[in-house]
């Protein structure tokens, strides 16, 4: 799908930020690197093997299970999952992430026809913050508005979306949402707003 096919009606384009915006995997892989990197330098673990045995875990069984299965293979302290986990908020990347290009060129297309971006992102905020200032945006950052839905209550609850057209003056029927997940379809019909898969345009 083009911009150019969207109804023209539409004022508003509200996005969330993991595998809408760009691949969340660019983030954790770099910080699954720089964690591997920390036990190589403390417990002299080799850094490539710890890394694609989390990146391995990530791809096979999730993310929820990366720790659990460095613990089992490598016996590692129980209290190392609190710096994965504190790395995960701050971590600072060696690469900036890049957002998907056909995403990038829709921000491009938005922005230029005068039109409103909204990320309404679920998680951490902090851990959110981390990644949108390490984003490569092309200039676009004046041109964002960000909602921590997790602030109030994370979708699909409605209370975020609802904020946004408060604050903003908007109607629902100026909405659309590109959506990646149940959540944010849930969160869309709740709030009587239109929605396209992120899919339609990558």
């Amino acid at each position: 799908m083009k911009y150019s096919e969207i109804d023209k009606r539409k004022k508003a384009f509200i996005f969330e930020l993991d595998d809408v915006l760009y691949p969340e995997k660019d983030y954790l892989y770099q910080v699954y690197y720089l964690f591997a990197g920390l036990l190589e330098y403390t417990a002299l673990f080799d850094a490539k093997e710890t890394t694609n045995l989390m990146i391995n875990t990530y791809t096979t069984e999730g993310k929820e299970l990366v720790f659990d299965r460095l613990k089992e293979k490598l016996n590692i302290d129980e209290k190392l999952r609190l710096n994965l986990e504190d790395l995960l908020i701050t971590a600072k990347l060696p690469l900036k992430l890049l957002l998907y290009k056909n995403i990038l060129n829709l921000l491009q297309e938005i922005v230029i026809d005068r039109k409103k971006v909204f990320i309404v992102t679920n998680g951490n905020p902090q851990k959110q913050l981390n990644k949108i200032k390490q984003t490569e945006w092309h200039g676009l950052e004046p041109y964002l508005t960000v909602y921590f839905a997790d602030e109030t209550f994370a979708k699909p609850e409605p209370d975020a979306i609802n904020l946004l057209i408060k604050d903003h003056n908007l109607r629902r029927r100026d909405l659309l949402m590109i959506e990646n997940s149940e959540n944010d379809r849930l969160c869309a019909e709740v709030c009587g707003i239109d929605y396209i898969s992120v899919q339609e345009f990558l």
